[in-house]
């Protein structure tokens, strides 16, 4: 049993250098960002002079916290 809790829980922000509360905290922010950078782009679908660089913007944001974290 301790070794699937360590599987679901530990492994995979071990492997990117994290704890589990900092996996979390980043995975919830880059979560919001998509949701938020999702609504800007859907808004932007239905009328197009909304939001025209948002979703694109948001997304290299993004991008770079994801390439540039250690």
């Amino acid at each position: 049993m301790t070794r699937v809790l360590q599987k679901i829980f530990i492994d995979h922000p071990q492997s990117v250098d994290e704890t589990y509360f900092e996996h979390m905290r980043f995975a919830g922010w880059f979560a919001s960002r998509l949701l938020l950078a999702g609504g800007a782009a859907l808004v932007h679908a239905i009328i197009p002079c909304l939001f025209e660089k948002t979703a694109s913007a948001m997304i290299k944001e993004m991008h770079t916290r994801l390439v540039t974290r250690d």
